[in-house]
C-alpha cells in the first residue's frame, strides 16, 4: 500500500502508541502474575496438595513477609496444583478467580481500557492500509486467508468439543454428589473433579506418574532422544563454558550426523521473580549467512516448570512434559532453518506451531516413555501397566481443554473483526456476551480473559490465537505419515519433514510446504481423533 506522507506519519504514530500500550499491557500482566497472591493461613487448608507444592508455598510466603503461612502467586506452576489437587473448595475459588481476573481489578494494573485502545488502534491501522478490519489485514498472508475460514474451522470443532465437555461435566457432577458437595459445579471445580474422575475411571494417579518424570531424564532421554532418533542430532552440554543469564539455565552444542555444530541451545525451565508466565521459544541469534558462512542460531526454550523441593528433584506433570516437547519442536525449527535472506526466516503464524505441536506426539509414545520415565528414587523403569493407563486416559479432559481454548480463540477473532470500536466498549462485557451467544457451558471460561490475554493483546497472536488449532490439524495429519508406516521414527518421513517443513523458513507458503511433505491437503479427522472428539 502506497501511503501519502501525511498518512505515513499517522501510521508511525499509531505503531508507536501500539508498541507502548502492548508493553504496558504485558508489564501489568507480569505484575499480576508474579506479585498478586492468595494466602492460606494453615496447613489444614491445603489438604490434598502435594508436599512439594506445600513447601514452595511456605517459601514464597516467607519471602513476602508472611512466614508461617502459605502463598500462591498466579504462575501456573504455583496455582494449578491448588486447582487440581486441593480439597478446599474455597481456596480453589480464590485462586481461580485471582488467576482469571488478572489485570481486571480497577487498579493501576487494570488492562480493560488498555485492551480497548489496542483493539481500536489496530482497527485504525488496518483502515489506513485499506482493509475493513484488523483480522482481514492480518490473515491475508496466512494459510487461513480470511476470517470466514477461521470461523469455519473453529465452528467445526466447537460442537463436538462442547458435547464432550458436557459428558465430562456429568462425571464431575457424579463425583461432587459422591463427596456430598451441594450445588452446581463451578469453574474452580473443573480441574479438581476432572482429576478425581480420571483417577476413578482409569485408576491413574498423576502424582505417582510424576515420580517417573524427573526433568533431567525427560530432557536428555526423552526430548533429546527423539531428536536423535528422528534427525541424528546429539547434544554436548556446555553450561560451564558458555555465558548465561540465569544459574539454573543449561546450554548445549547441537551436533548433526556429520559432527558439525549446527546450533547452540539454552534451556531455562524454572520460574523466578520477574520472569514472564507460560512457555516460549526465542533466539539470541537467528540462523543467517555471513557471506558464504552459515552462522549458527543461538536458541532458547523458556518455561515455568515444577521446581525441585527439599527432598525431591524437579518432578514434572504430564502437561509439563508435553510443554518441554512442544517448545523443543520450535527449537528444532530454529536449528534446521537454512535461509539466505533475512526476509525469509519466518513462516505464517498459523503454520509456525506445526513443528512444535507435532513434536508433542512423541512425548508419551510407549517406546519413548520407556527410555526416559524412570523412578526418581529407584531408577525403576515405568511399569507397563502405568504406560497403558497413561495411553488410555490421554484423551480424557479434552472436552474441557478444547472448549476453553476455542473460547479464547473466538474472542480473539471477535475483537479483531470489529469494524468500529466504541469509545465506551467494555471488553469484559463484550467477551461475556459473545460467549453466551455460543452457549458455552457456564462452568468453562476462556483459557485467557481479555485483560490477561497476552497472546492476543500483548504479543504476536492478534487475530491469530486460532493458529494453534489450525496447526493441530496439520500436526495430527502429519504424524499420521509416521504411524501409517508402522514406525514412529521412520527415517524417510523424518527426512521429508526436515527438508520440506523445518529447513525452508518462509521461502514458500505453508500450504505449499505441507503439500510437498504430505503429497496432499491436510484432513481434520486426525485432530478430532487425537482429542477424542470423534
Amino acid at each position: 500500500v502506497l501511503l501519502s506522507e501525511e498518512k505515513q506519519k499517522e501510521l508511525a504514530a499509531i505503531n508507536l502508541e501500539l508498541s507502548d500500550l502492548q508493553l504496558q499491557f504485558s508489564q501489568n500482566l507480569k505484575h499480576d502474575t508474579n506479585q498478586t497472591y492468595v494466602i492460606a493461613n494453615s496447613l489444614k487448608e491445603l489438604e490434598g496438595l502435594p508436599q512439594a507444592n506445600i513447601e514452595l508455598a511456605a517459601k514464597l510466603a516467607e519471602k513476602i513477609g508472611q512466614k508461617g503461612k502459605y502463598a500462591f502467586n498466579m504462575q501456573r506452576a504455583s496455582c494449578n496444583p491448588v486447582l487440581q489437587y486441593c480439597k478446599n473448595r474455597e481456596l480453589r475459588k480464590k485462586v481461580y478467580l485471582m488467576y482469571n481476573d488478572r489485570c481486571n481489578h480497577n487498579d493501576e494494573y487494570d488492562n480493560k481500557e488498555i485492551a480497548r485502545k489496542i483493539v481500536d488502534l489496530r482497527l485504525k491501522k488496518a483502515k489506513l492500509m485499506g482493509y475493513k478490519n484488523f483480522a482481514e489485514m492480518q490473515l491475508k498472508d496466512r494459510m487461513a486467508e480470511n476470517a470466514k475460514n477461521v470461523y469455519d474451522l473453529l465452528d467445526q470443532i466447537w460442537a463436538p468439543a462442547v458435547a464432550k465437555a458436557n459428558e465430562e461435566l456429568a462425571d464431575i457432577k457424579a463425583m461432587m454428589k459422591k463427596d456430598k458437595v451441594k450445588g452446581q459445579p463451578q469453574p474452580w471445580d473443573y480441574m479438581y473433579y476432572l482429576d478425581k474422575a480420571k483417577k476413578a475411571k482409569f485408576d491413574i494417579d498423576e502424582g505417582l506418574v510424576s515420580e517417573y518424570l524427573e526433568i533431567d531424564n525427560v530432557q536428555k532421554n526423552g526430548v533429546f532422544y527423539v531428536a536423535n532418533r528422528l534427525y541424528g542430532l546429539n547434544f554436548r552440554e556446555r553450561t560451564e563454558d558458555y555465558p548465561s543469564f540465569e544459574p539454573t539455565a543449561k546450554s548445549w552444542d547441537v551436533i548433526d550426523r556429520d559432527g558439525n555444530v549446527i546450533a547452540i541451545y539454552y534451556s531455562d525451565y524454572f520460574p523466578r521473580d520477574g520472569k514472564g508466565a507460560g512457555a516460549w521459544n526465542t533466539t539470541f541469534r537467528s540462523q543467517r549467512y555471513d557471506g558464504a558462512q552459515r552462522l549458527q542460531p543461538i536458541v532458547l526454550n523458556c518455561c515455568n516448570l515444577a521446581m525441585p523441593s527439599s527432598d525431591r528433584p524437579a518432578l514434572q506433570t504430564i502437561d509439563n512434559v508435553t510443554t518441554m516437547f512442544h517448545e523443543f519442536g520450535h527449537a528444532l525449527h530454529s536449528f534446521f532453518r537454512n535461509v539466505k535472506y533475512r526476509g525469509t526466516p519466518g513462516t505464517e503464524r498459523d503454520f509456525v506451531e506445526l513443528p512444535s505441536q507435532i513434536n508433542e506426539h512423541w512425548a508419551f509414545e510407549p517406546e519413548v516413555l520407556r527410555n526416559y520415565a524412570k523412578h526418581y528414587k529407584t531408577g525403576e523403569l515405568i511399569p507397563q501397566e502405568l504406560v497403558d493407563k497413561i495411553e488410555a486416559s490421554s484423551k480424557y479432559g479434552q472436552g474441557f481443554a478444547t472448549v476453553e481454548y476455542l473460547a479464547a480463540s473466538l474472542v480473539d477473532m471477535d475483537l479483531h473483526v470489529l469494524e468500529e470500536v466504541p469509545a465506551d466498549l467494555d471488553v469484559m462485557k463484550f467477551q461475556a456476551e459473545k460467549l453466551a451467544a455460543r452457549d458455552i457451558p457456564r462452568q468453562i471460561l476462556p483459557r485467557y480473559s481479555v485483560t490477561n490475554f497476552s497472546h492476543s493483546l500483548g504479543g504476536g497472536y492478534a487475530a491469530g490465537y486460532y493458529s494453534y488449532i489450525w496447526a493441530e490439524v496439520l500436526d495430527c495429519d502429519a504424524f499420521k505419515a509416521y504411524t501409517e508406516t508402522g514406525d514412529i521414527f521412520n527415517q524417510e518421513v523424518a527426512e521429508r519433514f526436515r527438508k520440506y517443513i523445518l529447513t525452508p523458513g518462509g521461502i514458500d507458503k505453508g500450504s505449499v510446504m505441507y503439500h510437498n511433505f504430505r503429497g496432499r491437503e491436510p484432513q481434520v479427522d486426525g485432530l478430532l481423533e487425537n482429542r477424542g472428539l470423534k
